[in-house]
C-alpha cells in the first residue's frame, strides 16, 4: 500500500506540464502526515502564528521613525522646500562673494549670469504677488493712454521714421557702400510684396514691427560695444563648449582620425549638441526661453500663439523639430499660419548643425545673431507674402501648451538626444556624399558641353556666379567679391548650406593665412565684409532638398492637411530664401570694417616665417607707400623716414609680388 501511495505521489514531467503539484507539499498532504504521525501539528501552527505576529510587530516598531519622518515631510513640504532652497541660495551667495573677492574680472561672466537669473526670479515673484495690484493702480493711466493712442501712434511712427532716415543718411555718407545694402533691403521687401497672395490683406503692423525688431537686434549685435562684446563672448564660450566633444570622439575613434578626417572631426559635434539640447528640453530651459521670445514677438507683431511659438522654436531646433512644439494644433491652423511655420523653418538653422558650422571656422557670433534676427523677419515676411484672410482659432487665445518630452529622468533625456542625432548625422553624411558627387558630375557634364563650343571651365559654380551676381552685389558685396558670394548662394539654394559653408570656411582660412588675394585670374578669398554678408545669407535651410524634408515632417503630423502643405511650400521656400538675404543686407548695412592698427610697429617686430591677414594688409600698405623713381626707392606716408622700411619691404617681397620688388 505504501509503495502504491508513493507511486501516486511521485512528481513526473507529465504532472509538471499539466501544472499538478506534489501532494506531499500541499495542505492536504500536510494534514495527512499529521494524522499518520503522533506530533502536535496544531501547536506548531500556533507557534508559527505567534512568531509571525511578533516579527511584524518588531518591523512596525522599527519602521515607526521612518513613517513619522515621511508624514512630517508631507505635512511640512512647503516649509522644507523653502529651507532647502534658502540653504542652497546661501551657499551660492557665499560662493559668489568669494569668487568676486578673489578675482572680479575672472568672475564677470558669473556676475552677468547671476544678475539675469535674479532679475527673472524677482520679476516672476513681482508678477505673482504684486502684478494684479499694480495693474489696478495703472488702469486709469492705461485708459487715458488708449484714448490718446490714435494720434500718439502716428506721432511715434513719424518720429521713428525721421530718426531712422537721419541716422541712415549720416551713416551711409561715411561708408557709401552701405547704401547699396540699404537699396537691396528695400528691393527684396518690394519683391516679396509683389508676390503677395492677398495684397490688400497685408498686416503692416506685423511687417513693420518684425523688420524693426530685426533692425534693432542687428544694431545691438553689430554696432554697439556691449552687443559686440556679449556675442563675441557667447561665441567663444560655445566654441569652448563644443571642444569638449573631442573627449568623447577621441576615445571612440582615436586622435589621428578626429584630426585628419572630416566625418570624425565635425559630425560628433552634432551628437554632442543634440544630447545637450535634449537635456535642456527635459529641464524646461528651452521651453522657457522659447516662450519668452514668442511672447515678445506675439505682443509686438500681433501674430497668433501657434505660429509665433513655432518660429521662436526654430531659433534653436530644426525645421521638423520646431512644429512638434505645437503638434496638437497643426490640424486647425490656417494656411497663413502654416506658411509662417514653414517660412520660420526655411529661414533658420538648427542648433546642432550650427555647432558643425562653428567647427568649420565660421564666426559663432554671426551665426547666433543671424538665427535670432531671422525669427522676427520670417514672421514679418510670411505675413507680407501670405496675409491672414481666415479666422484663426488661436487668435486671442491666452496660452498654448508646449508639448514636452516623455523622458523620466535626465539620463534618459541625454541618451534619447544622442540616439536621435544618429539619424541626423547619417543624413548629413549621406547628403554630403551624394551632393558633392552630383556636383562633380554636373560640372564634368557642363565642361564637356562647354568644350564643344570652345568655352573652357564651364561649371555649375560659374553659372551661379553670373546669374546671382546682381543679387550678391545688392546685398552689399564688392563687385570683385560678388561672383564668389553668388557662387555660395547658388550652392546653398540648389544643393545645401552645409556644402556652401564648407566653401566659405575655405575662403576665410585662405584670407586669415595671408594668401595672395588673386592667384592669376582666380580669387582665393573674399573680403571681411563679404564674409559677413555670406555668413548671414547662407544661414537657413531654404534649399530645394529641404522641400521633401519639410513636407515629410509636417505631413506625418497632420496628414489631413497634405494638400494645403503642398500648395504652400514653394511660396514659403521663396520667402525663406529672401529672409536670409534680408539678414545679409542688414549685415552689410551695419558692418564696420576692422581697423588694422599700426603697420609700422607690426612689421618692424613681425616674424616673417609665416603669413597672416594682418601681415598681408600691412605689406600692401607698405607697397602702396613705396615709390621707385630712376632706380631710387623712397617711402611716403607713415613709412617716410622709418629706418626699417627697406628691410620690411624686402621681407614682404619674399611672400608677395609687387612692382616695388625688383633687384
Amino acid at each position: 500500500v505504501a509503495l502504491l501511495e508513493m507511486e501516486e505521489n511521485q512528481i513526473t514531467l507529465d504532472n509538471l506540464e499539466k501544472g499538478t503539484n506534489n501532494p506531499a507539499f500541499s495542505c492536504m498532504g500536510e494534514e495527512r502526515l499529521c494524522e499518520e504521525g503522533d506530533g502536535p501539528c496544531g501547536e506548531s501552527k500556533e507557534r508559527r502564528g505567534e512568531g509571525k505576529g511578533r516579527f511584524s510587530s518588531y518591523c512596525r516598531k522599527a519602521l515607526q521613525p521612518a513613517s513619522k519622518a515621511k508624514h512630517f515631510c508631507k505635512a511640512h513640504a512647503k516649509v522644507l522646500r523653502r529651507v532647502v532652497l534658502g540653504l542652497l541660495g546661501l551657499a551660492y551667495l557665499c560662493y559668489f562673494i568669494v569668487a568676486c573677492w578673489l578675482n572680479f574680472q575672472r568672475a564677470l561672466a558669473l556676475v552677468v549670469m547671476t544678475a539675469v537669473v535674479v532679475f527673472f526670479i524677482c520679476w516672476s515673484l513681482f508678477k505673482k504677488y504684486c502684478g494684479a495690484k499694480v495693474l489696478l493702480l495703472l488702469s486709469p493711466i492705461w485708459k487715458c493712454f488708449q484714448k490718446s493712442w490714435l494720434w500718439m501712434k502716428w506721432l511715434l511712427w513719424v518720429a521713428l521714421l525721421g530718426g531712422l532716415v537721419t541716422w541712415l543718411a549720416l551713416d551711409t555718407s561715411r561708408n557709401p557702400e552701405q547704401f547699396i545694402s540699404l537699396a537691396g533691403f528695400c528691393f527684396l521687401v518690394l519683391f516679396l510684396f509683389a508676390f503677395s497672395k492677398h495684397h490688400g490683406a497685408v498686416s503692416w503692423r506685423a511687417v513693420f514691427w518684425g523688420l524693426g525688431l530685426e533692425f534693432l537686434f542687428g544694431l545691438f549685435v553689430l554696432r554697439t560695444t556691449p552687443g559686440i562684446q556679449a556675442f563675441r563672448w557667447l561665441g567663444d564660450q560655445i566654441q569652448f563648449f563644443l571642444a569638449y566633444t573631442t573627449a568623447g570622439s577621441s576615445f571612440v575613434f582615436g586622435n589621428v582620425l578626429i584630426e585628419e578626417i572630416f566625418a570624425f572631426q565635425t559630425l560628433p559635434i552634432v551628437v554632442f549638441f543634440s544630447c545637450v539640447m535634449s537635456i535642456l528640453y527635459y529641464l524646461g530651459a528651452m521651453q522657457w526661453i522659447i516662450v519668452k521670445i514668442s511672447w515678445l514677438l506675439q505682443v509686438s507683431m500681433g501674430t497668433t500663439p501657434t505660429e509665433t511659438l513655432s518660429v521662436a522654436g526654430n531659433i534653436f531646433v530644426g525645421q521638423t523639430e520646431a512644429p512638434l512644439l505645437i503638434r496638437p494644433y497643426l490640424a486647425d491652423m490656417t494656411c497663413s499660419e502654416i506658411h509662417a511655420l514653414m517660412t520660420g523653418g526655411f529661414s533658420t538653422i538648427a542648433g546642432s548643425v550650427m555647432g558643425a558650422y562653428i567647427s568649420f571656422g565660421i564666426d559663432a557670433a554671426s551665426l547666433i545673431a543671424a538665427s535670432v534676427m531671422a525669427a522676427p523677419c520670417a514672421l514679418a515676411m510670411s505675413k507680407l507674402v501670405y496675409p491672414e484672410v481666415e479666422e484663426s482659432k488661436f487668435k486671442g487665445k491666452a496660452s498654448v501648451r508646449l508639448s514636452s518630452g516623455e523622458e523620466r529622468n535626465i539620463l534618459e533625456a541625454a541618451s534619447n538626444g544622442a540616439a536621435a542625432s544618429v539619424g541626423l548625422v547619417a543624413n548629413i553624411a549621406a547628403n554630403l556624399i551624394a551632393f558633392l558627387a552630383v556636383l562633380e558630375f554636373i560640372n564634368a557634364a557642363l565642361r564637356w558641353f562647354g568644350e564643344m563650343v570652345d568655352i573652357e571651365g564651364l561649371t555649375f559654380q560659374v553659372i551661379c556666379s553670373y546669374v546671382l551676381m546682381p543679387v550678391a552685389f545688392l546685398m552689399g558685396a564688392d563687385w570683385a567679391d560678388s561672383p564668389l558670394v553668388a557662387e555660395l548662394l547658388g550652392i546653398k539654394i540648389f544643393l545645401n548650406e552645409f556644402v556652401a559653408y564648407q566653401q566659405l570656411a575655405t575662403y576665410k582660412k585662405n584670407r586669415l593665412s595671408g594668401l595672395e588675394e588673386w592667384d592669376g585670374s582666380r580669387k582665393q578669398w573674399i573680403s571681411e565684409r563679404a564674409e559677413s554678408i555670406a555668413t548671414f545669407a547662407l544661414c537657413g535651410f531654404a534649399n530645394l532638398s529641404s522641400i521633401g524634408i519639410m513636407l515629410g515632417g509636417l505631413t506625418s503630423m497632420a496628414p489631413q492637411r497634405k494638400g494645403d502643405l503642398a500648395s504652400i511650400v514653394l511660396r514659403a521656400l521663396l520667402t525663406g530664401i529672401c529672409v536670409s538675404m534680408l539678414n545679409a543686407c542688414l549685415a552689410g548695412l551695419l558692418h564696420v570694417p576692422t581697423e588694422v592698427g599700426d603697420c609700422v610697429t607690426f612689421l618692424s617686430t613681425a616674424n616673417f616665417s609665416s603669413t597672416s591677414y594682418t601681415m598681408y594688409t600691412c605689406c600692401k600698405q607698405l607697397f602702396a607707400s613705396s615709390v621707385l623713381e630712376n632706380g631710387t626707392l623712397s617711402f611716403t606716408g607713415a613709412w617716410a623716414g622709418v629706418a626699417e622700411s627697406v628691410l620690411c619691404l624686402t621681407q614682404c617681397c619674399g611672400h608677395y609680388n609687387h612692382t616695388s620688388c625688383v633687384g
